[in-house]
C-alpha cells in the first residue's frame, strides 16, 4: 500500500479582540502624525497576523481622493495594552496614483528629438551587428573598441550595420505605420504604389516590399511606403467625367460702337 502524503493547511490567524477593538488608540496615534482635518471615518480593519491588526481610516486631505490612512497595531503575548507599529498612507480602490514608471529610452517616440539632443545606442543593441567581427563569441569592451578601429582602418564606413532582427523590426514598423496599407489614406486610394510612376525603387533586402514616394504633391513625398500603400495622387489616377472641371464658355466679343450706344 502506498503512503498517503500529508495534507498541509495554512490556518488563518484568529482576530485578536484587543487589537481589533483598538480603534481609538489607532486614531490617536494617527492624529499625532497628521492634522485631524485630514482624517475621516474608520473604514475597517485587516488581520495581518497573530495579535497584529491594521486599522484603516479615510483620508480627507485635498488631492488624495480614495487614499487611506493605515495604522498597524500589535499586542504582545499576555499583554493588555496594544502598541502602534507604523502609520502610513496607502492607496485604496479608485485612488489616483502615478502611472508605472517607464524608462526614458522606452518612452521616446519618433519626432521627440530636438536639435542638439543625443540618443546613444547600446553596444549590445540587438538591432545592430558589427560590420567586422571575430565570430559569434561575446565580445568584451576592449574587443568592441578593437572592432571599431579595424572597421575604420578597412574603410568599411560603418562600425555596425542592421541585424536581421533590426531589419525585420523596421519593416514591420513601416508596414504598420502611415506608409503601410492600413493607413486611412491608403484604404480609400484608387490604386496602390506598386503601379505608381512616382515610386522610387530601393536596393537591398527590403526592395521587394518598400519604395520611396517622389511625388511632391503627395502626403508621403520623401517617405518610405509599402507597395500596397496608396493615395489619391497616384500617377495614373483619372477623374470621372462628373468630377472633371467644366469647360469654360466661349469668349463673347463686344461689337457695340459709340454710335450704337447713342441710339439707345
Amino acid at each position: 500500500m502506498g503512503h498517503d502524503l500529508p495534507v498541509i493547511t495554512t490556518a488563518r490567524p484568529k482576530p485578536d479582540s484587543a487589537t481589533v477593538a483598538a480603534v481609538d488608540a489607532a486614531r490617536a496615534a494617527l492624529l499625532e502624525e497628521v492634522d485631524a482635518a485630514d482624517v475621516g471615518d474608520h473604514l475597517g480593519h485587516v488581520v495581518e497576523g497573530e495579535r497584529v491588526v491594521t486599522h484603516l481610516f479615510a483620508c480627507t486631505r485635498a488631492g488624495y481622493v480614495g487614499w487611506q490612512w493605515s495604522v498597524t497595531v500589535a499586542r504582545a503575548s499576555r499583554a493588555k495594552e496594544v502598541t502602534v507599529d507604523e502609520v502610513v498612507l496607502v492607496p485604496g480602490e479608485g485612488a489616483i496614483v502615478a502611472p508605472s514608471w517607464v524608462p526614458y529610452r522606452e518612452r521616446i517616440k519618433p519626432g521627440d528629438l530636438s536639435p542638439g539632443d543625443l540618443l546613444p545606442v547600446d553596444d549590445d543593441d540587438p538591432r545592430l551587428v558589427p560590420t567586422y567581427s571575430f565570430g559569434d563569441d561575446p565580445l568584451d569592451a576592449d574587443e568592441k573598441a578593437q572592432i571599431r578601429t579595424v572597421a575604420k582602418d578597412l574603410g568599411l564606413g560603418r562600425v555596425r550595420t542592421l541585424s536581421i532582427e533590426g531589419r525585420e523590426l523596421a519593416a514591420q514598423r513601416w508596414y504598420d505605420g502611415d506608409g503601410g496599407p492600413d493607413a486611412p489614406i491608403a484604404r480609400s486610394a484608387p490604386d496602390s504604389c506598386t503601379t505608381c510612376g512616382f515610386l522610387l525603387r530601393i536596393a537591398g533586402p527590403l526592395s521587394e516590399a518598400f519604395g520611396v514616394c517622389a511625388n511632391g504633391d503627395a502626403n508621403d513625398d520623401g517617405r518610405v511606403v509599402s507597395f500596397d500603400h496608396g493615395c489619391g495622387a497616384h500617377s495614373e489616377v483619372r477623374l470621372a467625367k462628373k468630377h472633371a472641371p467644366q469647360p469654360r464658355p466661349e469668349h463673347a466679343f463686344d461689337t457695340l460702337t459709340p454710335t450704337d450706344l447713342e441710339e439707345f
